[in-house]
């Protein structure tokens, strides 16, 4: 009797010292194949920050379509793994749509946030209905308040496609939200002004939307007429300068500022249209306007940095969505979308952080970036299709190019022209054996690394207004409707020139999501059908006969 029960309590007593040790003991083991589950340092690092409770507001839950279920169980799934490198994480999932929420007031406290719903299309019974879900979070830390987005917006792509791209991304959007409430501010962002760069009300949610994790303030060059040098110094102190859209010649001496700027360390985004032309100047009666080379005597600095940026424009037969008026029924003008080839949809193909797992970016009447030999490391962040070809200046351009007709024989070896361009190493001086734009005591020909990304399209970073005059989200086209990805570009961009945590480098974790192929289940759905209904049945009943015959021979004895 007592062997009898030895190994049952030898085995319940195994399992209690094992309960002991494991609350002692907290191991968690990853086994995907791409580690998926496992967090990079850069994550640990930020997390053994946190001090005191971190409240993280997960708003994507409740009735929302398969797909993002998905999305929500691997959010659930990525906050875990916080947690359990920190108690002090603390999240919640809230159903927007539930009433005991209230759902109403909820609604619009998160639009007024700046969290914006997704309506999404749910099939049911052979019907189409529309859902609105919210697909964001908000982490709150000592009074400080991030929004997370959790959808990536990626255009014309599936919602599998949306949805591994989300996921992929989550990990660097909880670190960046993380990093964001519990670091000061302390990196400065200057926005050059005083050469006809683009006005505020038209980068202003780029200004938003940066001035949440840097300083920023405008830094004007009028005053290197008077004290060039003291100008000089007080722009160095910067991290960052934006030069966005200028439309004024540059004089030799606010060049030379910009130079020892960049020769002393600074980091900078150019973002520059080398030929005079948008598309404003094209709604006129004749509906074209002449398109020509600007003179912003920044050609030989960039040249001596390893670019040129070539006076012509990309026409490119991967455009983006114009719609312009075709006539009139009664009282109401008709309109009509026409693909506008001076536009380009760039879609990126490097696995660079800045840009992958972006969507497409609508830039306007680009140029392309000629890429020269020297010390220099450069990237090519973005390039138009292989459909794309120059369009030499001085031209005219006009809208009735919408009806240009498609001959891909044109578009020979002369496509894929760089539109956007990392430069990182050792700058040397464009004043290099020349006459200075102004005495400096300080002047340096060749000193510390630098990094400058390059944007042949002042365009991208503009917002457009809405009729009241009031800018719309950064990339979103009102006479199309279309969504493009030109805020996460610049803002990644921005995020990798300033960024000593190395978070931007989560954006290039890779994993593949086993998702099912929704054509096959729909092509085999009677069959899968019958099979999850006869299977079970047909199992429980050999089993049942095996068990029958079994008992049998053993009261058979």
């Amino acid at each position: 009797m007592k062997a009898n029960f030895k190994k049952p309590l030898l085995f319940f007593g195994l399992i209690i010292v094992i309960n002991i040790v494991s609350s002692f003991l907290f191991i968690r083991f990853d086994l995907t194949s791409d580690k998926r589950f496992t967090l990079s340092d850069v994550s640990k690092t930020i997390i053994n920050k946190i001090s005191n409770p971190i409240y993280v507001d997960v708003y994507l839950t409740g009735a929302i379509p398969a797909d993002f279920k998905k999305l929500e169980s691997e959010t659930k799934q990525i906050l875990d793994e916080f947690q359990a490198l920190s108690g002090n994480v603390i999240y919640r999932f809230i159903d927007v749509t539930k009433e005991e929420n209230g759902n109403q007031t909820l609604m619009k406290e998160l639009f007024k946030k700046g969290m914006a719903p997704q309506n999404v299309t749910v099939p049911e019974k052979g019907k189409q209905s529309q859902l609105l879900i919210f697909p964001w979070a908000t982490i709150n830390y000592k009074g400080k308040e991030c929004n997370v987005s959790l959808l990536k917006n990626i255009m014309g792509a599936s919602t599998e496609d949306k949805v591994l791209g989300s996921i992929q991304n989550l990990e660097y959007a909880f670190a960046e939200g993380f990093n964001k409430v519990l670091s000061d501010k302390k990196k400065t962002v200057a926005i050059i002004k005083g050469n006809g760069e683009t006005a505020d009300i038209k980068i202003a949610k780029f200004l938003l939307q940066t001035r949440d994790s840097y300083h920023i303030a405008p830094f004007t060059l009028d005053s290197v007429a008077s004290n060039p040098e003291k100008t000089s110094l007080a722009l160095q102190k910067y991290d960052l300068a934006i030069i966005a859209k200028p439309t004024e010649k540059f004089s030799d001496a606010e060049k030379q500022v910009l130079d020892q700027y960049i020769i002393n360390g600074g980091r900078a985004i150019f973002l520059i249209d080398q030929v005079n032309i948008d598309l404003q100047n094209l709604y006129n009666p004749e509906g074209q306007a002449l398109a020509f080379s600007r003179d912003l005597n920044l050609e030989d600095m960039f040249f001596k940095y390893g670019i040129r940026i070539n006076s012509s424009v990309i026409k490119d037969e991967l455009g983006t969505p114009i719609k312009l008026a075709t006539g009139e029924a009664g009282s109401q003008t008709q309109f009509q979308e026409f693909n506008w080839k001076y536009a380009p949809f760039v879609v990126s193909d490097s696995k660079h952080p800045i840009v992958k797992n972006l969507g497409g970016i609508k830039f306007d009447f680009a140029n392309p970036i000629e890429i020269l030999k020297n010390d220099i490391k450069k990237t090519v962040l973005l390039h138009s299709s292989i459909h794309s070809k120059p369009v030499g200046t001085p031209t005219i351009i006009g809208l009735n190019a919408v009806n240009d007709t498609l001959n891909l024989a044109q578009y020979q070896n002369i496509g894929n022209m760089p539109v956007a361009v990392l430069l990182e190493g050792k700058f040397k001086s464009v004043f290099e054996n020349r006459v200075l734009g102004f005495k400096a005591s300080n002047f340096k020909i060749s000193s510390k690394k630098s990094q400058i990304v390059v944007i042949s399209d002042g365009n991208i970073i503009e917002n457009e207004l809405d009729k009241n005059g009031i800018p719309v989200e950064l990339g979103y086209d009102p006479k199309s409707g279309n969504l493009f990805d030109n805020k996460d570009f610049i803002q990644n961009a921005v995020n990798f020139l300033l960024d000593d945590t190395g978070i931007i480098n989560l954006r290039t974790k890779d994993f593949s999501l086993p998702l099912l192929d929704k054509e096959k289940v729909a092509d085999q759905y009677r069959k899968s059908q019958l099979l999850g209904l006869l299977l079970p049945l047909f199992l429980l009943a050999v089993f049942s006969i095996i068990f029958y015959v079994m008992r049998k021979k053993r009261y058979a004895r």
